[in-house]
């Protein structure tokens, strides 16, 4: 059996964790068995203690699906900026459960999504409707690209 998390690069980990956690329903992860926080299994790993430096609620940079559905995602520091448009990024799906829904009820239900992601810092790239469907593309606080649909 394989084992996976998503891994995405982040330039404030702590700040893309605030942002995704509540977006994706998910909670901070904890740390590993046998150890009280991600800095002392950082520490473990021989992470040196400069890059460890600073307020520790700065530091949390992974996410996890409280019910154990949805993979573990550990947003990973890189001293680069996000350049080029990523080659895959996440759908929201706030109406994919109810086929019996207007066009009407997709769009309030995926606005009301919209709204919230903008409230956390996210921005609005473009909407886009078909006869039966409404999205909107988005970028979250360091511009990775996503949909709401």
């Amino acid at each position: 059996m394989v084992t996976w998390q998503l891994t995405i690069d982040a330039n404030d980990p702590a700040r893309l964790v605030r942002f995704w956690a509540p977006m994706l329903g998910y909670e901070v992860q904890p740390p590993p068995d046998g150890f009280d926080s991600w800095i002392d299994w950082y520490r473990s790993k021989g992470v040196p203690e400069e890059e460890l430096a600073g307020d520790p609620e700065d530091l949390i940079d992974r996410i996890h699906d409280p019910t154990g559905r949805g993979p573990n995602i550990w947003f990973q520091i890189v001293p680069e900026q996000k350049s080029v448009k990523n080659r895959f990024h996440l759908d929201l799906y706030p109406t994919r459960r109810d086929p019996s829904l207007t066009l009407d009820q997709r769009r309030d239900l995926v606005e009301a999504k919209v709204g919230e992601a903008v409230a956390a810092g996210a921005t609005i790239g473009r909407r886009s409707e078909g006869p039966s469907s409404y999205a909107v593309l988005m970028h979250d606080p360091e511009g990775n690209e996503f949909c709401i649909a």
